[in-house]
């Protein structure tokens, strides 16, 4: 008969964040965690506090999977880089940014911050002071957590087709291209789905130009 591996923290968080990628938020219970661990569901309290704390838990595991910037890159590039990898990592995992959002999650972990810090030194690298590194950062999370949060909605599956085919057809069906022309053009152009990794990249090239502006205007 084979062994059970014990039951500890590091399991119970894996589990989690497997069952919150398949059936997202509302299916990650402490009963369903219990079950897909098999054990009961009161010895799940001997590594976890309640489920805000799995939730914070889950949500470290996916930001330390955010790639650290090289320091000697440029401050664009420091920048730009974070925010791309954190981008992919929260995209793979639609459940922990809804999460992180909606305010169900808010770890304060030194390894879940590390990739703010980075962010956050290369904004200073850049001029900014303290007010206008706080700006720019909210800047830079707004545009990641927003675009996740447009292109998944916390959902699993293709992020494209929720954003794009299935999301957009309802409003086309109901749209007056009369009295709304340029929304209704806007809105047909993504009928067949969008890319929404492609477009996060976009905007985030054009927030940086935006950045730098600033930082230059600062400079002089």
């Amino acid at each position: 008969m084979a062994r059970r591996e014990p039951l500890n923290r590091e399991r119970v968080l894996d589990a989690a964040l497997e069952l919150a990628d398949n059936e997202g938020l509302e299916g990650l219970t402490m009963r369903r965690l219990a079950k897909a661990l098999g054990v009961e569901a009161m010895s799940l309290y001997n590594h976890v506090s309640n489920k805000a704390d799995i939730l914070d838990g889950v949500a470290e595991r996916v930001f330390v999977q955010v790639e650290r910037p090289d320091p000697a890159l440029t401050w664009q590039e420091q920048v730009r880089g974070v925010a791309l990898s954190m981008h992919r990592v929260f995209s793979r995992h639609p459940a922990v940014p809804l999460a992180l959002v909606t305010d169900q999650s808010n770890p304060t972990s030194v390894r879940a911050l590390e990739p703010l810090d980075a962010l956050v030194g290369a904004l200073f690298q850049a001029g900014f002071d303290d007010l206008g590194a706080w700006r720019a950062l909210t800047a830079v999370n707004s545009l990641v957590f927003g675009s996740l949060m447009l292109s998944t909605g916390g959902f699993t599956g293709d992020p494209g087709v929720h954003a794009g085919e299935q999301g957009v057809s309802a409003y086309i069906r109901e749209m007056d291209p009369v009295r709304l022309p340029h929304f209704s053009r806007l809105l047909r152009s993504t009928r067949n789905g969008v890319d929404p990794a492609a477009d996060f990249e976009r905007a985030l090239d054009m927030l940086i130009h935006g950045l730098t502006a600033e930082a230059s205007s600062l400079a002089n």
